[in-house]
């Protein structure tokens, strides 16, 4: 998704290894000793905001179930997560039934249900398995790609150029070999037969103008990004330079959409370092906000396409 070099990104690579660590690669597995996940942060945040709205304090939840206010407590800012037994317990008392109460016990589900990306536990850290996690639930996705072409759309050679570039020589073949099929499996996201989730990307020229790997490969990735924008769950815009200076202009940014509407966005942003989610609404209106300016000065979907056919054209004679 962005250009980072130290840290495995959805978009991107994976850690930056010390030269004399290269042979004992391996990261660690998931546990509850790191930072909660977003899905905990969030099934948290809902649990409060149902407690509040039921208009009961710790005390009284606390006294109806028997549980000491600490614990409580610790649920609701996440510092601990939650049994689906504990999660019926406090849906009764706060009332939930129906199909809400049916999408919030399913979020605990996740947590003992193995994914895909389990299977590559030695080559994917967790911060990285907790977005391909988050990733395969979402109902849509709008992106802002200001120096690559977006992780779920790149080709494998694309792809595999990017991950060798990122890695500065500190990953085996082998172990490159393993990131673009992780990449690749997660691109399966997109044209998935149930419920693909909606995804809308403003792609900046300049990450179009990276010659990456070689002509041949370029044109390959300009004919898959015209492929998936003939999609019916995608949308593809290009923002010409000629646009001038817009509201994005300190990177990338994904906002992530949930299937319930109980749900609010979330975006996702990376550096080289570090990612974070972006939770607070007021943040989460200015990152909607400026996606909505990009989109205006975009090109249209139909415009972009061309554009595309035409960059794929130009590369191939040259």
């Amino acid at each position: 998704m962005m250009c980072q070099g130290a840290r495995n990104r959805p978009g991107v690579t994976y850690g930056h290894i010390p030269h004399q660590n290269r042979k004992k690669r391996m990261y660690a597995p998931r546990s509850g000793t790191k930072s909660p996940t977003i899905q905990r942060r969030r099934l948290a945040a809902e649990l409060r905001l149902l407690r509040e709205r039921a208009q009961l304090t710790l005390e009284d939840v606390g006294a109806r179930l028997g549980w000491s206010v600490a614990k409580i407590s610790r649920i609701e800012t996440a510092v601990v997560g939650i049994s689906a037994k504990d999660l019926g317990h406090l849906l009764d008392s706060y009332g939930v039934e129906g199909e809400r109460r049916t999408a919030i016990l399913s979020k605990t589900r996740t947590a003992r249900t193995k994914g895909w990306w389990d299977a590559y536990a030695e080559f994917v850290p967790s911060d990285y398995a907790d977005y391909i996690e988050v990733e395969a639930q979402l109902a849509g996705m709008r992106c802002y790609d200001a120096h690559l072409v977006h992780g779920l759309m790149q080709t494998e050679d694309y792809a595999r150029e990017i991950i060798h570039a990122a890695s500065m020589g500190l990953s085996s073949p082998a172990e490159i070999d393993r990131r673009v099929e992780v990449r690749m499996t997660r691109q399966g996201l997109l044209t998935r037969e149930e419920n693909p989730p909606r995804f809308w990307t403003v792609l900046a020229e300049p990450a179009l103008s990276w010659l990456v790997g070689s002509p041949k490969v370029m044109a390959e990735q300009y004919d898959r990004l015209r492929a998936f924008a003939a999609q019916d769950n995608i949308t593809l815009q290009v923002l010409p330079t000629s646009a001038g200076a817009h509201p994005a202009t300190s990177g990338t940014f994904a906002i992530l959409e949930f299937p319930q509407p109980s749900e609010p966005d979330a975006v996702y942003v990376e550096t080289m370092t570090a990612n974070r989610y972006v939770e607070r609404d007021v943040e989460i209106y200015r990152y909607s906000l400026a996606f909505d300016h990009l989109r205006a000065m975009a090109l249209s979907p139909m415009d972009s396409v061309d554009y595309l056919a035409q960059a794929a054209d130009k590369i191939i004679r040259s």
